[in-house]
């Protein structure tokens, strides 16, 4: 591994409390059955094929923060019928093709880190586990091309790219790293925490191998830097969350490993101020890998510096390339306070964790993050206005932002909201949770006020996390008229409509969708 991105402890999804036996789902109504001959078919194929126990009831959730709430209480949204264990393309291509002559629902998973519930098989029917889909990663280091199973997890595919030849990278760096597969960024179209220097998922992806609904293999794109042969494919696919196909290989540009590293931080009087000095670095054309600004209240959390709203920043190139980098991010935060670059190394060591969620969710504390974006012309008034408003919801607690990925154009802010409702003041941490109705309430309006400032001030409601079960319900209005044209597709590619159904908003046969 790259001693610039130090591995970090593997965090895994909270277990359910209690024995397997007494789990219920919060969804009972909406689960389908899969048909004995159905599975019959699926287990000819080769793949492993599990029907009981934990391994059904884990697939059942992912990181959202509601479904983490609910596990603390022995429920888990919606159990699938089967979980199928695949391990190559062709048993991906046989348990979608009986699937889809069974109209059994079929939802794709693998390391379940998403954060809105997009591998939450609301109808049941089959949880198909990508993460067997491994293999060797093949390395054009000429042209610094990779070929990538979609199974294979973040710090695997940059220890297999570090060991090959000179040594390469990916540079895609997302908070899930250890949790998180190569066929779950790019179907939720992610961003790594070093986009601003290598680009995001889509800006790495040159083509891939995906299974359609009916079990037909294809490649898209993918045989040459670039090509002007009708519409990109490719970026069809990414960011569909398993609803127009699963995504089983990968081709991607990669980078040499990185010659030399440099760091600053810098201190803020106001958040505006900062998010101007991000603006001008990004309009000079410098790209360092980080460039992350926090307000007051994440600065005194994260960094124990409650006087200033800090900038850390990190960057990682050729040494000329980086000098002159570093010399632009000098000039355009001459203003600030420069800071000890140890806030940098603080940064790093504690970006991946995500230990307290749980806690919080079990002490009856509802707290989640929204990653949204807009244009650098109304970002500071976005923020102010979505802190504002949600601050104003009965039983917030907190709210709090930061600014994470940045372009020429805009950047992405990082909300963070946790409420508590007013009988819980008094409770003991710990006690079991009474009351979820409150909850799930609380975190709905939080969440639908937050949406609409973000809307209101023509801003994308999700940059990077995706759309997945929590975020469905905006869709439709984010992309007005356009939503039609994302509803073809998905019916041409998928008419039985079993591919993740529920998500993105889409209308479904299998019934009202929940939550929704």
């Amino acid at each position: 591994m790259n001693p610039t991105h130090p591995p970090t402890t593997p965090t895994p999804p909270t277990p359910i409390d209690g024995s397997i036996e007494g789990i219920t789902d919060r969804f009972p109504d909406s689960l389908s059955p899969v048909p004995g001959s159905v599975l019959v078919r699926i287990a000819d194929s080769g793949a492993e094929v599990v029907t009981e126990g934990s391994p059904v009831a884990e697939a059942g959730r992912d990181w959202w923060p509601v479904a983490i709430g609910w596990a603390a209480r022995g429920q888990v949204p919606a159990r699938p019928g089967a979980v199928v264990r695949v391990s190559t393309v062709e048993q991906v291509s046989a348990t979608l093709a009986a699937c889809s002559r069974a109209a059994v629902p079929l939802t794709a998973v693998a390391g379940r880190s998403g954060v809105c519930g997009g591998s939450i098989p609301v109808f049941g029917g089959v949880a198909l586990d990508c993460t067997g889909l491994v293999g060797d990663v093949d390395v054009d280091e000429e042209s610094l091309v990779a070929d990538v199973p979609a199974g294979i997890f973040g710090p695997d595919l940059e220890a297999e790219l570090a060991t090959c030849g000179e040594g390469y990278t990916l540079g895609h760096w997302p908070q899930s790293m250890d949790l998180s597969t190569v066929g779950g960024w790019l179907a939720c179209r992610g961003a790594g925490q070093y986009s601003t220097r290598y680009g995001k998922i889509e800006d790495m992806v040159l083509g891939l191998q995906v299974v359609l609904a009916d079990g037909r293999i294809i490649e898209t794109d993918g045989h040459a830097p670039r090509a002007a042969t009708g519409p990109n494919l490719t970026q069809l696919f990414v960011g569909s969350e398993g609803t127009l196909g699963v995504i089983t290989r990968a081709r991607f540009r990669v980078h040499p490993r990185p010659a030399a590293q440099g760091r600053r931080s810098f201190g803020f009087t106001d958040f505006s101020d900062g998010l101007d000095a991000c603006r001008r670095i990004l309009r000079r054309g410098a790209t360092p890998a980080v460039l992350r600004l926090y307000d007051r209240a994440e600065s005194a959390r994260s960094f124990d510096r409650d006087d200033t709203c800090v900038l850390v920043v990190l960057d990682e190139a050729d040494e000329v390339i980086l000098d002159a980098t570093l010399g632009v991010v000098d000039a355009e935060c001459r203003s600030a306070e420069r800071l000890d670059e140890a806030l940098v190394d603080r940064w790093l060591t504690h970006r991946n964790d995500v230990s307290a969620l749980a806690p919080l969710w079990r002490a009856g504390v509802v707290v989640d993050t929204i990653e949204v974006s807009a244009r650098w012309s109304v970002l500071a008034a976005m923020a102010s206005d979505v802190m504002s408003a949600v601050s104003a919801v009965p039983g917030t607690l907190v709210t709090s932002v930061h600014e994470s990925h940045a372009y020429p154009d805009g950047a992405c802010l990082y909300f963070t909201f946790a409420g508590r409702a007013p009988d819980r003041a008094q409770r003991v941490p710990g006690t079991p949770l009474e009351g979820m109705e409150w909850e799930e309430a609380y975190y709905r309006q939080a969440w639908d006020t937050a949406i609409a400032e973000v809307v209101r001030h023509g801003g994308a409601i999700s940059h990077h996390h995706g759309i997945g079960l929590n975020r469905s319900r905006y869709l439709a209005g984010a992309l007005g008229p356009s939503f039609d044209v994302l509803v073809a597709v998905k019916e041409a590619l998928d008419p039985g409509g079993i591919l993740n159904p529920g998500k993105l908003g889409m209308p479904t046969t299998f019934g009202d969708v929940p939550w929704r």
